[in-house]
């Protein structure tokens, strides 16, 4: 599809003449770096002001991009998306002094040219070739350094590894999403070459230097933008290379349970699990033993938690490991003897009747559900109340039940709580009245809310029917959806929703949907919504053509135009609407 997608007209009209040509001079001094290609994406490197990282592909039949520049970040098809693209069509189009194209040129596979290259070239030339690339590349000769050291041996490679671990999780200020990328390529690299550590007579330096390197990648994430959690998978594999190199290497048992405990107590992350049901085999009982005194001391400084405290990041580690150690023992009565310590919400009181009602003791379970439905009668929680909902169900106890279910749909009227009365209703086969009461008691809502004036509201407002319409969506009635999205102003993707479900039994009414929500969208002024807004005038156009109604399409078009002139951007994507509606 790149190959329809991807054409100079195609990238000027997504980028404008302005950024087009800023583009070509990218591309024609050199700009863009090796491209990377797969059978639906490109992926390279443009030399700016700064070095961007750029990407185009194929979603569903439209052209998608990033890049790292603030231009794009906005929305916007920039310049250096623009070189890519020039690039890309450079490379696959042979073009003729005539500056026609002539045609696609046959792809060949570089790395088999390289491959192939390499091959012939005797020991001493692909050496001096090695070393010099790792001149330039900081990775490669990180790399190959270790290797070196540890095919010497001797307490040398320790040190390699540990400077090779600070050189790469080093912070020089702030590390932002743009600069990500480099940062977690240097770590991921010596965790390449940790992995190779691995076998029995290195396993204990592993467990030594895995320990390092992921405080020191726990410590640096305080300065780094992970938003995208590559830092964070690193973190994770260099976890997993610890706890195999425990179990391989059999360390010291209580001195591995004290680091464990510091590890899982102070990281500023806590990215890996250093518990003790994870290290059980690496610990054996003397390991686990003394992890679990070093939990017990902690646990005996807490006092227990209440609704006025807040969250104590040190006590929510502490108990996490009390329950893993209760948890692991198989002792319910000690896994609630933990929990009960924090009863500050009504989910606590949840946890608990569950863990009752997981070791097959329901009346327990009510019970601790019930006292904390009481415990937080103005701040109740639904998860509760469902778990009593359900609970009173089994007990035949219908009419706690419904009165319960009742009450959040009152408290707070959508879908989800409409959803729940009925499906409690359903199960008393009382649902046709009740939803008849439900249903009344929206429009009642409405109508208040509607009518209500205050301060900041001095007059009534217009009735929002966006409830009924999703109501009526979700039990496939349209024809109660389109009458009470024309009884009052309606949530826009609502409306898109119906006119979706609309188009093959009434497409008339599809398309006056969609106009009507279409204006909205592109008065957002971003491109984003320009491509929403294009992509239900598409529709609009599909619809109309099926009824033989082209021309008033391209009336329709033109009214847009009009109406939305000063907004260059949509025009653009309205123009290639229009050049596609007649070709």
């Amino acid at each position: 599809m790149l190959d329809d997608l991807i054409t100079h007209a195609s990238l000027e009209d997504l980028a404008g003449t302005t950024a087009f040509r800023r583009g070509e001079e990218y591309f024609s001094v050199g700009a863009v770096g090796h491209l990377r290609v797969t059978d639906d994406k490109i992926a390279a490197r443009v030399e700016g002001t700064e070095t961007y990282q750029v990407e185009l592909r194929d979603d569903d039949g439209d052209l998608a991009y990033d890049c790292t520049c603030p231009r794009a970040a906005d929305g916007y098809f920039c310049k250096h998306c623009v070189a890519v693209g020039l690039a890309w069509l450079a490379e696959n189009f042979a073009v003729p002094k005539s500056g026609t194209a002539s045609g696609k040129k046959k792809r060949r596979d570089p790395w088999r040219d390289i491959k192939e290259y390499l091959t012939t070239q005797p020991l001493e030339t692909l050496i001096d070739l090695l070393l010099d690339v790792a001149q330039r590349d900081d990775r490669l000769y990180q790399s190959l350094l270790l290797k070196a050291e540890r095919t010497g041996g001797g307490g040398n490679v320790v040190k390699a590894f540990h400077r090779a671990i600070d050189d790469a999780t080093r912070i020089h200020g702030f590390v932002d999403w743009r600069e990500v990328g480099t940062f977690a390529g240097n770590i991921d690299q010596v965790a390449d070459s940790l992995a190779e550590l691995l076998k029995p007579d290195t396993a204990a330096m592993l467990v030594e230097l895995a320990e390092y390197a992921i405080e020191r990648v726990e410590n640096s994430l305080e300065q780094v933008d992970d938003s995208n959690g590559e830092i964070g998978d690193i973190a994770y594999r260099l976890g997993e290379l610890h706890l195999k190199a425990c179990t391989l290497a059999s360390p010291e048992p209580a001195g591995l349970a004290e680091r464990l405990f510091r590890f899982e107590t102070t990281l500023p992350f806590g990215l890996c699990s250093f518990d003790a049901a994870t290290y059980r085999d690496a610990l054996g009982k003397e390991g686990l033993s003394r992890y679990r005194e070093l939990a017990e001391a902690e646990w005996r400084k807490l006092k227990p938690r209440d609704a006025k405290d807040g969250y104590d990041a040190h006590r929510s580690r502490i108990t996490r490991i009390m329950e893993r150690l209760a948890e692991a023992s198989g002792d319910v009565e000690e896994l609630v003897s933990i929990k009960s310590r924090d009863l500050s919400s009504g989910y606590s009181y949840l946890g608990i009747a569950e863990i009752w009602t997981k070791a097959r003791q329901p009346d327990k379970a009510l019970e601790w559900a019930e006292r904390g439905l009481k415990a937080f009668p103005e701040r109740p929680d639904n998860r509760l109340r469902d778990f009593l909902v359900a609970a009173y169900l089994k007990r035949k106890r219908s009419d706690e039940a419904l009165q319960l279910t009742w009450i959040q749909f009152e408290e707070q009227l959508n879908l989800e709580h409409y959803k729940k009365l009925h499906d409690v209703a359903g199960k008393l086969g009382l649902w046709p009245e009740q939803r008849n009461r439900a249903l009344a008691w929206v429009a009642e809502t409405i109508a208040r809310e509607a009518s209500t004036t205050s301060r900041w509201k001095p007059k009534p407002s217009t009735h929002n029917t966006s409830l009924q319409v999703e109501i009526a969506l979700w039990e496939e009635d349209l024809d109660a959806a389109w009458a009470a999205a024309h009884q009052g102003i309606c949530d826009r993707n609502l409306l898109i929703t119906l006119a979706g479900k609309l188009e093959s039994s009434r497409p008339g009414d599809a398309i006056s949907l969609y106009r009507q929500v279409v204006p909205p969208i592109v008065e957002q002024t971003s491109n984003t919504a320009y491509e929403e807004a294009i992509k239900l005038i598409r529709k609009v156009g599909g619809l109309m053509k099926a009824q033989n109604q082209s021309r008033p399409f391209g009336d329709y078009l033109a009214e847009l135009r009009v109406q939305f002139k000063p907004k260059r951007n949509f025009i653009k994507l309205l123009d290639g609407v229009a050049r596609s509606a007649t070709s």
